[in-house]
């Protein structure tokens, strides 16, 4: 686990930037709150408000970035408003929050753009029920998150917009259909299901904090599809939470809300939080969790009690998710996965067509967006396809077949950035053979996501002095070893059979 994180590619240093610029918003936010004369209520606001501003807009241009920040407190000062409104309501707070829930899961089906105000409104509630938020505090809070949102936005679109030297990020859309099987709207009716299975025995384990409870419901269904996905998700989230509260016991309590070092340690967890997330969950939780105990740390209520309390929730909102995915209106990880790789290999047939139109001399051909494409949707595929390969999952035939379908992905997509890469040398020239080669890649893919046979790459090998062939013919090999992993029969297959 410290490998994948650690040693995890981290192109353009994106991951670096991401979590450095994190640290300095954030941090800013809470600066200019305390000046601006806020108590220690309205400056944790501000900074939760900034964080996740500056965590869940994602959308593909600096401009729908700006534009989804400027969208935020339209959606969070609503919710926030009810939260306090309903405080002293229990009923009528429980069926707010629950309503919440299903809106910003149901809200996924518009895109990036949706699944942030979506986030944004659900958290705003959870941190309403966090601080205990009355009428009384409703100006304090909203200038702390007007303001704070000000200065993320100050840092991330003035200060630091390493975006605007890079082209527009690739954002697949979630593979979908009509009505009920839309994957969102089936998401939305399984969170609720699920926050409400959470919100009911939460409450019972603890009057207080049963918000915990709903809160693990909720980040277990964010970012995934299927029902598997979900899963592993809720087994990480609990695994990350257990080793936070280790640390937490290590860490925050000794502490004890002193100042300085719980400043330092949250910048720690901000940066861990935002570095860690894109390759794995169960790190990202643990600084989730331990920034969470620091927080109560500095509010004077830290205790390995509440420790305790917080793994005992969490392992509830886990259960309800995972009753919610089992058994309400089931999304199986076959039909996702099957999606994603179909889309993962049209993809690979796109870029290699670019690819080729370059080295025609065509001066409009672009491989690049192509292969940005590629990348976010193998990670898609990965995240699919990793209950298949979790350590626990009994099955050991497919999951030697789904790690071979993502070993051969994976040389596809080394393929087509090694051809792209000689594409975009301006002396590389064209050879006949390259369209004969294009053509049978797009045949490869054709075969394998249409279900018919698909012929063998062709013996003769490229020189050295032909890079681009060279390119192509490993890609061929990879598509066309694809095909055994891809249709060998064995309990549900993983695409195209």
């Amino acid at each position: 686990m410290l490998k994948r994180v650690f040693m995890a590619p981290d192109p353009g240093r994106a991951r670096l930037r991401f979590a450095a610029r994190a640290v300095l918003g954030i941090g800013l936010a809470v600066v200019v709150c305390g000046l601006a004369g806020h108590s220690l209520v309205g400056a944790v606001t501000g900074g939760l408000a900034a964080l996740l501003a500056l965590f869940t807009v994602t959308d593909s241009t600096v401009r729908g970035q700006a534009v989804t920040t400027a969208l935020l407190p339209l959606v969070g000062l609503p919710v926030l408003a009810a939260a306090a409104e309903l405080h002293d309501q229990p009923l009528a707070r429980d069926l707010t929050f629950l309503a919440v829930v299903g809106a910003g899961v149901y809200a996924r089906r518009w895109g990036p753009r949706g699944h942030s105000l979506g986030v944004f409104a659900f958290m705003t509630y959870f941190v309403a029920q966090f601080l205990q938020a009355t009428p009384r505090h409703l100006p304090e809070l909203y200038a702390a998150v007007l303001l704070s949102l000000l200065v993320a936005a100050a840092v991330r679109f003035g200060l630091w917009c390493y975006e605007r030297r890079l082209p527009p990020a690739a954002v697949p859309a979630a593979p979908g259909g009509s009505g009920l099987a839309r994957v969102t709207t089936r998401q939305a009716v399984q969170a609720t299901v699920g926050a409400g299975f959470a919100l009911v025995v939460g409450q019972l384990v603890s009057g207080e904090r049963w918000y915990w409870a709903v809160g693990a419901t909720w980040w277990v269904f964010v970012n995934t599809t299927s029902r598997g996905e979900t899963l592993v998700r809720g087994f990480r989230r609990v695994l990350g939470t257990v080793i936070g509260i280790g640390l937490g016991l290590a860490i925050a309590v000794p502490v004890a809300g002193a100042p300085v070092p719980t400043a330092f340690i949250l910048a720690v967890c901000v940066f861990g939080i935002f570095y860690t997330a894109a390759v794995s969950y169960t790190w990202m939780m643990l600084c989730v969790t331990l920034l969470a105990e620091l927080l109560y740390g500095l509010l004077g209520v830290l205790d390995p009690a509440l420790l305790a309390l917080r793994l005992a929730e969490t392992g509830v909102g886990a259960l309800g998710a995972v009753l919610a995915v089992l058994f309400v209106l089931p999304v199986t990880t076959h039909a996702i996965t099957d999606a994603w790789i179909q889309r993962a290999l049209r993809c690979v047939h796109a870029a290699t067509a670019e690819a080729a139109a370059r080295l025609a001399g065509s001066t409009t051909a672009d491989p690049a967006p192509r292969v940005a494409e590629l990348e976010q949707l193998l990670g898609r595929v990965r995240l699919s396809v990793a209950p298949l390969v979790h350590p626990f999952n009994p099955m050991l035939g497919r999951k030697r077949r789904a790690r071979r379908v993502l070993a051969l992905l994976d040389d596809c997509a080394r393929e087509i950035r090694g051809l792209v890469a000689v594409a975009a040398d301006p002396v590389a020239s064209h050879d006949a053979r390259l369209a004969a080669a294009c053509w049978r890649v797009e045949a490869a893919v054709e075969a394998l996501t249409g279900g018919t046979d698909i012929s063998t790459a062709p013996a003769e090998q490229p020189s050295a002095a032909d890079p681009a062939l060279t390119h192509l013919h490993g890609l061929e090999r990879a598509l066309a070893d694809l095909a055994t992993p891809l249709r060998t029969a064995s309990g549900s297959p993983l695409v195209g059979a």
